[in-house]
């Protein structure tokens, strides 16, 4: 699909979201350095402070889909992302105290994740009829984005730390009001239904009948908790393996500088895939934990950086297929409850961010690369399995399950 046939008003939601993920890139790879350079602490200092990050943006996750009729879309996102903002800009003055820090730290996860599963839900309600693509458009521009902000934020670091934080807080602040004007010029039609509906909705629509519904989001959620998992491979077991074996440190960076440009160059390997193989979002799903399972497989059979690159492509082309299958798949079957299946899912899978990086660390420090290589294709097999479980509990049962979601819930 050419950019050029999307109406004006994608096109700039595109612009905004390009900003921002060049903005949010400029920070993340530099955490690590900043506490251990910057404020002298240890590495097992710096790992705690990337732990209660990601704890805050799993508490995110759940918290802003749960939030999304209750206090509706616009103040949602627009207080999310001010908020995020503001966290930012005042990190360089409290980082002077390590609790402060940590606390703050735990915060920005917090605010920086409130906002994705309302946003993911605006554009599932407001673009019903195009959402698979315009999901997969805004994966590609948002990984432009992570590609150009990584690239420089290292610059920016020599300059200052406190300068990449500042103007990942702007580039917050701009999207944000963004939003504050995109909303009121298109109306908040993405909220997924009438005011009334809205307000009943969220007065009657307990979470336990939702979470009950497990069909929609568990094996789904289980299945990219443990993709995710898996990839940890690449910092956890990869990395510490090209530095140990004295090859130049560039050749990490190698890897996902190939990972961006693949991401943008193979939208027609993918877009044949789903003609050929995997024509619905559920096989999707099934298809890229098979992906996972074979880069992981390259990996444990060749310890070589040749293997690392085919290992990055393989696995590449499932990170293709499954991120933005899932937000479609919750967002066509999840009914006006899509918001908090988007954040519970969410939530569910970043787990695996959580607990991959300190269960292969221990595994690279016992045995090396092959133990942690043994894990990665462990759980890309029992995601696989567990994509599969899912295809089959909700084989034609869609559009009933979400009939049901309409009129239990609602």
């Amino acid at each position: 699909m050419q950019l050029s046939s999307y109406p004006k008003e994608i096109k700039v939601f595109l612009l905004a979201s390009l900003v921002n993920a060049i903005g949010s890139a400029l920070m993340w790879p530099l955490v690590t350095m900043f506490v251990f350079d910057e404020l002298g602490r240890s590495m097992k200092d710096a790992g705690l402070v990337i732990l209660i990050q990601s704890i805050g943006g799993i508490a995110g996750q759940l918290l802003g889909g749960s939030l999304y009729h209750r206090i509706g879309v616009k103040k949602l996102i627009i207080g999310a992302l001010a908020l995020n903002a503001a966290g930012l800009l005042l990190l360089p003055a409290l980082s002077h105290s390590w609790p402060v820090f940590i606390v703050m730290m735990g915060l920005i996860g917090l605010f920086n994740a409130l906002s994705m599963p309302a946003i993911q839900a605006f554009i599932g309600f407001r673009f019903a009829d195009r959402r698979g693509e315009l999901y997969n458009v805004i994966y590609i521009a948002n990984n432009i984005g992570v590609a150009v902000g990584t690239a420089l934020s290292g610059f920016l670091a020599d300059v200052s730390y406190s300068l990449s934080f500042i103007l990942n807080g702007v580039s917050s602040g701009v999207f944000a009001v963004f939003f504050l004007f995109y909303l009121k010029q298109v109306g908040t039609g993405g909220e997924g239904g009438s005011p009334m509906l809205k307000k009943r909705a969220s007065q009657e629509a307990g979470i336990w009948p939702l979470l009950t519904d497990y069909r929609i989001y568990l094996f789904m959620a289980l299945g990219a908790m443990l993709i995710n998992l898996g990839n940890s491979i690449w910092n956890t077991g990869v990395s510490p393996f090209i530095i140990e074996h004295g090859m130049s440190k560039q050749m990490f960076g190698f890897l996902w500088t190939f990972n961006g440009i693949l991401i943008f160059i193979a939208q027609p390997v993918t877009n044949l895939i789903k003609r050929m193989a995997a024509r619905s979002i559920k096989a999707q799903l099934t298809a890229s934990a098979v992906f996972y399972f074979l880069g992981y497989a390259v990996i444990l059979a060749m310890h070589s950086f040749p293997g690392m690159v085919l290992g990055m492509l393989l696995t590449t082309l499932g990170e293709m297929l499954i991120a933005p299958a899932i937000p479609a798949f919750l967002s066509e079957n999840g009914g006006r409850h899509a918001p908090f299946y988007l954040g519970l899912a969410g939530g569910i899978g970043s787990a695996g961010r959580v607990i991959g990086p300190y269960v292969m660390g221990g595994l690279y420090d016992g045995g090396g690369l092959t133990p942690v290589a043994w894990l990665a294709v462990a759980t890309a097999a029992l995601a696989t399995g567990s994509f599969v479980v899912h295809a089959a509990v909700n084989r034609r049962k869609e559009p009933a399950a979400a009939q049901k979601r309409e009129t239990l819930h609602v």
